[in-house]
């Protein structure tokens, strides 16, 4: 027999889904007042009830009377949490979403937090943003301020892999100032803030970077566990470099990989090293054996825990690394198999420095006016999304590569690039 409320919640589901109202549903054999006490929880309903209400839905007997819990968000969500590490839970938890009557928002939050966390190490950024859409309005409704804080941070860190910075910057103003004005611990507090400084810096927004920093180590930072505190010295040492303070950028980049230890976190201590090995070879001068040290400590951790985002982060920091050490033809291949490959999953600001990496590549195979052009064109995205950190790159990856060649060509037509810069 059907169990109540789950019953009703069902009816009413199915008859709205069909444009239906009570009395169209109830025709000649039922009252339209039982039908209400059915939907409603009120009342238990008889195998007769079930059969009929069935047949006026079009539906098989099946549909209404399924025992609560086979099938429910509830049910996947169990299954999902207690699954063995390695089990991928995505799709039934896509589908119990997907029948969810909207009864229990919790539950709800719960599974689109668990998918859009399986989205950003995927790098799926658009399926991702359509579910943290969800999850805020979700945490407006339940009025969690964890919640709140959590849903923000993690939809500024997908817009910011979109390129949407501005957008992400509010996002990341909401979280803080939610964590700040309900006095949350200190882990969601840092989590925001480092967020807001990493959109900040790619803003180009420095001044007020070193601001949120400094109030970082001085009221965060002593009281932050270790994967936290890595990760905010990760980002710190990124407003440094940008600040032309390289000494205090590489302190803080080996004290932030020094703090945590594989066992720890694999994921993030993984994660960490490939991104400090980018971050080397964006320093002034770059540190390539910096980069090549930790890229090595990396890759095998990678092979036993990584995603397909981290494999091709991995190979687009060693696309990067093989340019630096002057080893075109291994940059060459791996730049472009990255860039032609159709399932692609990396950040915005990753694709377009490799597309950056594929320019100068082509203006140094000789094919200088086509290399010109495409990081012009890149020059002027970078600058139409707001990106001046990024479209700083840009042209001074053009004026280092056009001084590198050293042609008539190049000399004619770096003088109005530099401009743009």
């Amino acid at each position: 027999m059907p169990e109540q409320p789950h019953f009703g919640r069902r009816l009413r589901k199915l008859r709205l889904e069909r444009g239906l109202s009570q009395m169209a549903v109830v025709g000649e054999g039922m009252s339209t007042g039982y039908l209400s006490r059915l939907e409603s929880g009120e009342r238990r309903p008889t195998p007769r009830a079930v059969t009929y209400l069935a047949q006026r839905l079009g539906v098989d007997v099946s549909a209404l009377s399924e025992p609560l819990g086979c099938g429910s968000l509830s049910h996947a969500l169990a299954a999902a949490s207690s699954a063995p590490p390695g089990t991928d839970s995505t799709v039934a938890l896509v589908h119990a979403l997907r029948d969810d009557d909207h009864a229990d928002p919790s539950s709800r939050w719960q599974a689109l937090w668990l998918l859009s966390r399986a989205d950003d190490r995927n790098g799926d950024y658009e399926a991702e943003r359509g579910r943290l859409r969800e999850l805020i309005d979700l945490s407006e409704l339940l009025a969690i301020p964890e919640l709140r804080v959590r849903a923000y941070v993690q939809y500024a860190r997908c817009l910011r892999a979109l390129g949407d910075l501005g957008t992400a910057e509010a996002a990341a103003v909401t979280a803080l100032a939610v964590a700040r004005e309900e006095e949350l611990q200190v882990a969601d507090t840092m989590t925001a803030l480092v967020m807001l400084i990493g959109v900040e810096t790619e803003s180009g927004r420095l001044d007020a970077a070193g601001r949120h920093v400094h109030e970082l180590e001085r009221d965060l930072l002593p009281a932050a566990s270790a994967p936290q505190a890595a990760e905010a010295l990760w980002t710190a040492s990124l407003v440094s470099h940008r600040q032309g303070d390289h000494t205090a950028a590489r302190n803080r980049l080996e004290t932030a990989l020094s703090l945590l230890r594989a066992r720890d976190d694999p994921e993030l201590w993984t994660r960490l090293r490939t991104a400090a090995a980018a971050t080397a070879l964006e320093m002034s001068p770059p540190r390539p054996e910096a980069a090549r040290r930790w890229l090595g400590e990396a890759e095998p951790l990678a092979e036993l825990t990584g995603t397909p985002r981290l494999g091709q982060e991995l190979r687009a920091v060693r696309a990067h690394l093989a340019f630096h050490e002057g080893r075109l033809d291994e940059a060459r291949t791996l730049c472009r198999a990255l860039l032609h490959d159709d399932g692609l999953r990396l950040p915005c600001r990753d694709r377009v420095r490799l597309a950056v990496l594929d320019g100068r590549l082509t203006i140094l195979d000789g094919r200088v006016e086509e290399g010109i052009a495409a990081l012009e064109r890149l020059g002027h995205q970078a600058a139409e999304a707001r990106n001046p950190d990024l479209a700083a790159h840009i042209w001074q990856s053009l004026a280092t590569t056009l001084a590198q060649v050293r042609t008539p060509t190049a000399c004619n037509a770096a003088g109005p690039t530099h401009g743009h810069g």
